[in-house]
């Protein structure tokens, strides 16, 4: 006889984690299935591991600023603590050097709604709380190769330097997935890794199990894309890619490794920055090292994968090149040695770059998807939205007509998720880049 379980999730990363965790606190058997060895080894493996607030929508920004304190309070929102050790949040801040190309006043307009604070900062205070840097603008961003790369700055960066202090870094994604894990299997979650999902079973448009690559069949009601970069081979086994108006495909993308500056100590003091200036981020690494990543600017060129399985995973000389040196116009002083050192990883992009988070017309089949390598930081509320969604929906609520409304738990707000729907028009407002 099949094994059997209420909600079967597709991937255990951050947010198929979380989901799981939310659904075993409301009494589902669910059950996540991966193909890797481990919770958090996909893409979640990877990420930046950034808590930030600053996003391009309402929703978003609420979803973040809610996350936030489940971060800053681990352990008391997981309920357990994990015998392998936890993940730890440095709430050290994210810093935000504006564009002269991108209007902030959304953000800040966002950002007062909710209460959110943040304090701006002229160049002095930054050159203050940074000194190695150089206020000098950059902008437009350009890549090394560029023969006006090296011509001499003819501006001063804005003179608004912004601060929001709800925000910093964790020290290792892949310990914080298995934390998640753990406060699942608390609840009665199960995990099954190294199978990998072949098929998926329909019966009267609806799913009804999964076979996996041993043979072996699962038998569920519900079914949960979270499969991160595979999101849109899952979503065309399951025959919905072409029914849904927003799709999502795979972009593989790089970050780097440099030392910190001989004087400022990195991994001491420094803080998470988002320079709009040269759309470039960079947060302090463990090693006193800087991770250094691009905010893709217009000169470098996204790199889209058509097999999520079979792609360069080996940083490239050139890309190196392009963030590493932007970086070093704004730290004069970075050491950029010989040895290049970096990781490769792919997002999982939608249309708009803001994820899907959805019921579909294949009843049982839901959607947490497109999360773009900026959602990670959003795994405690994604998965307690998915939760709802799933059991909303499972009642015979129309979530297409009226959409699942989610009170946030820490702070007032009512989130209409229809704004992550699948046939949602594309929201203009969006980056249209990893800052989501």
């Amino acid at each position: 006889m099949p094994e059997t379980c209420d909600a079967l999730i597709i991937g255990s990363g951050i947010t198929g984690a979380s989901i799981a965790f939310e659904l075993s606190k409301m009494g589902y058997r669910t059950l996540n299935v991966d193909k890797l060895s481990g919770a958090g080894l996909g893409s979640t493996s990877n990420t930046c591991a950034i808590i930030r607030t600053t996003y391009s929508t309402l929703e978003g920004t609420a979803i973040a600023y809610d996350s936030y304190f489940s971060w800053r309070n681990w352990e008391e929102y997981l309920e357990t603590v994990d015998e392998t050790g936890m993940a730890k949040f440095y709430d050290r801040g994210f810093l935000v050097m504006k564009s002269p190309g991108y209007d902030w006043s959304r953000y800040f307009e966002i950002h007062d709604q909710l209460a959110i604070p943040y304090e701006t900062w002229d160049r002095k205070k930054l050159l203050e709380r940074m000194p190695h840097f150089v206020d000098d603008s950059f902008y437009p961003p350009k890549r090394h190769d560029d023969p006006a790369f090296n011509e001499p700055p003819a501006d001063k960066i804005c003179d608004q330097v912004v601060l929001f202090p709800s925000g910093g870094y964790i020290n290792d994604a892949v310990l914080s997935v298995h934390n998640v894990q753990r406060a699942a299997e608390n609840k009665g979650a199960r995990f099954l890794f190294n199978r990998e999902v072949t098929r998926i079973h329909q019966s009267g448009s609806r799913v009804t199990g999964v076979e996996l690559s041993d043979g072996s069949r699962i038998d569920a009601p519900i079914i949960v894309n979270a499969a991160g970069p595979h999101s849109f081979v899952i979503n065309r086994m399951a025959g919905i890619e072409d029914r849904m108006k927003i799709k999502t495909r795979a972009l593989r993308h790089e970050v780097h490794f440099v030392p910190s500056p001989e004087q400022f100590s990195y991994e001491a003091d420094g803080m998470v920055v988002s320079d709009g200036d040269q759309a470039g981020y960079h947060r302090p690494e463990t090693g006193n090292l800087v991770l250094v990543g691009s905010e893709d600017p217009a000169c470098d060129e996204l790199d889209w994968v058509k097999d999520p399985d079979n792609y360069n995973r080996e940083i490239t000389d050139d890309q190196y090149k392009a963030q590493v040196y932007r970086l070093s116009k704004r730290i004069p002083t970075l050491p950029i040695p010989n040895k290049q050192q970096g990781i490769v990883d792919l997002y999982d992009v939608s249309d708009d770059w803001i994820p899907i988070y959805d019921a579909t017309d294949l009843k049982g089949f839901y959607l947490a998807i497109g999360t773009s390598g900026n959602q990670y930081k959003n795994g405690p509320v994604v998965g307690q939205l998915m939760a709802e969604i799933i059991d909303a929906c499972e009642k015979g609520h129309d979530h297409d007509a009226d959409p699942v409304q989610v009170e946030l738990r820490h702070i007032d707000f009512s989130l209409n998720t229809g704004i992550f729907s699948r046939n949602r028009d594309i929201i203009e407002n969006s980056t249209f880049s990893v800052l989501g």
